[in-house]
């Protein structure tokens, strides 16, 4: 059973929108889905919400500590109530799935992601589960960073958030531990493709993928 629900992302209006708060896009879904209101406790150094479920308490928390010292936040709560890795779900934007796709995981490598990084550490352990949000990859990897902190196009928030309904819906089988079934859900075999940009209105000069822009 999941114990403790977590949403990543980075504190502050500047960031609200941008793709690297997915998670917190989740956990606020959820928290309308339950009816439930945050409130700041500086001491897990995040917004909380508590609900009850099959008579077992589960929080939900929103860090805001900043991304990459995520952990100080989970590793607070978690260990306060006792809360073991693997009743632990983590949702976090992930570069390498399309936007519309949300993939559950168990456990693996943090992919860079410095959240998951920092709760590697603070935790002890990669034993936990993940709610990987897809926001799509820039193509290069030297704009990652540009890319998860800035707000995606209409189409591309819009087809997140699909994959967010999905996971509203399966929410009592993540709570429950039935991740089969919740998986069943929220996968896609396909994934949303959002319309393309349209063309510059004007041609613009050719460059060769090596030629600085």
């Amino acid at each position: 059973m999941i114990k403790l629900l977590v949403g990543l992302g980075n504190p502050g209006s500047e960031y609200e929108d941008t793709r690297h708060n997915a998670g917190f896009w989740l956990l606020d879904a959820y928290a309308r889905e339950l009816k439930l209101s945050w409130t700041m406790d500086n001491s897990f150094w995040g917004l909380v919400a508590r609900t009850q479920f099959q008579g077992q308490k589960v929080w939900l928390l929103k860090p805001q500590t900043f991304m990459n010292v995520s952990g100080k936040s989970v590793g607070a709560l978690a260990r306060f109530f006792k809360i073991q890795p693997e009743e632990i779900l983590v949702a976090h934007d992930e570069l390498d799935i399309e936007p519309g796709q949300v993939k559950v995981k168990k456990g693996g490598g943090h992919a860079g992601h410095n959240g998951l990084r920092d709760i590697h550490a603070q935790l002890g352990s990669s034993d936990y589960w993940r709610l990987r949000l897809g926001v799509g990859h820039p193509g290069d990897k030297a704009e990652v960073l540009n890319w998860v902190l800035k707000k995606p196009s209409h189409d591309h928030r819009k087809a997140v958030e699909e994959g967010m309904a999905r996971c509203v819906k399966a929410l009592p089988l993540l709570l429950s531990g039935e991740m089969g079934k919740a998986t069943a859900l929220i996968h896609t075999s396909k994934p949303v493709r959002p319309k393309p940009a349209p063309p510059p209105s004007s041609p613009l000069p050719s460059t060769s993928p090596d030629t600085p822009k």
